[in-house]
């Protein structure tokens, strides 16, 4: 049984769930920029692959170089070993190769409502597979609020493109259900290993996976400058922080209570990139996604029950 935690206290929740989504939201333009600098085309999936194993690589090796420094072991079992390696196959390598394809077959509006379906993917999941996490009327008008924030957030003068290909929508589909059973399988795994060596092995042996497929499809890295080593090293510190701290939510809530955040990743990543980037942000549509993904959020965890097994203020 789960020991009580701080990282169940409400207000913890909502503060770390919100820098999570934050730094999530800061990898939009890190990466825009990145491409930039080492030289990747959008549409050049091996090299795309290449990054994000180097990226998710170091962030693997960043938090297992922590957890040795603070004390904790980590050497692996056969058992362990054989639980984080299936970890960074289904979390890490085969998210992020499902989702660089479908981006490069679909447009970034498409990709930015679908990845939001992980959200319904990790409550529907959790109300199988928990008796402490069913799906209430409350929690699925949240969701569906957030959802609706994501849309809004994402609308344009010309409307939505409905349109839907296997290779780009499917793949994203299928990219964000790999997140929601690698968040509910890493949660039981959390039960008997540490998490941030269990997230530092997901991380590095999925980087390593991602690292090994874009070598082997001809992917390639622009020369390293310093500004490109900077980024590379926040991209890899942020994929650390985040995943971390989101496996310690994960470990002490319900899964439904925390997966709704995620809608606040789409909204982050337009103002960070406006800020970052100069594109446009100051817009009615922001500040009207941002009010729908925060009833969301109010309506799915506000609920007796929905945090650390306590009813709510």
């Amino acid at each position: 049984m789960t020991q009580p935690s701080a990282f169940s206290d409400r207000r913890v929740v909502l503060l770390v769930a919100i820098f999570c989504c934050f730094l999530w939201g800061s990898a939009v333009p890190a990466l825009k920029l990145g491409y930039g600098l080492l030289a990747i085309a959008p549409s050049d999936t091996p090299s795309l692959l290449l990054f994000a194993g180097v990226r998710f690589t170091l962030a693997g090796a960043l938090l297992l170089a922590y957890a040795a420094l603070t004390g904790k072991p980590v050497g692996l079992t056969p058992r362990t070993l054989g639980e984080v390696s299936l970890l960074g196959l289904v979390s890490t390598a085969g998210q992020y190769l499902f989702y660089y394809v479908g981006l490069a077959h679909s447009t970034g509006v498409k990709v930015s409502i679908t990845t939001s379906s992980s959200t319904f993917f990790s409550v529907i999941l959790a109300h199988w597979l928990y008796a402490n996490d069913k799906l209430t009327g409350r929690r699925l008008l949240g969701c569906l609020l957030g959802f609706a924030g994501v849309v809004v957030v994402n609308l344009s003068g010309v409307g939505l493109d409905f349109g839907f290909t296997l290779l780009g929508e499917g793949f994203i589909l299928i990219a964000a259900l790999l997140f929601s059973a690698a968040g509910i399988y890493g949660k039981r795994v959390s039960g008997h290993l540490d998490v941030t060596v269990m997230t530092g092995w997901q991380l590095g042996l999925g980087g390593l996976m991602l690292t090994l497929a874009g070598l082997a499809t001809g992917g390639h890295l622009g020369a390293f400058g310093l500004e490109a080593v900077l980024l590379l090293v926040y991209l890899a510190a942020l994929s650390a922080a985040a995943f971390a701290l989101w496996a310690m939510l994960l470990k002490h809530n319900p899964v439904g209570s925390v997966a709704i955040f995620n809608c606040l990743i789409p909204v982050f990543g337009v103002t960070l990139s406006g800020l970052v980037l100069g594109e446009s942000f100051l817009e009615w549509k922001n500040l009207a996604a941002l009010a729908l993904v925060s009833l969301g959020i109010w309506l799915a965890t506000a609920v007796r029950g929905s945090v650390g097994g306590r009813p709510s203020p």
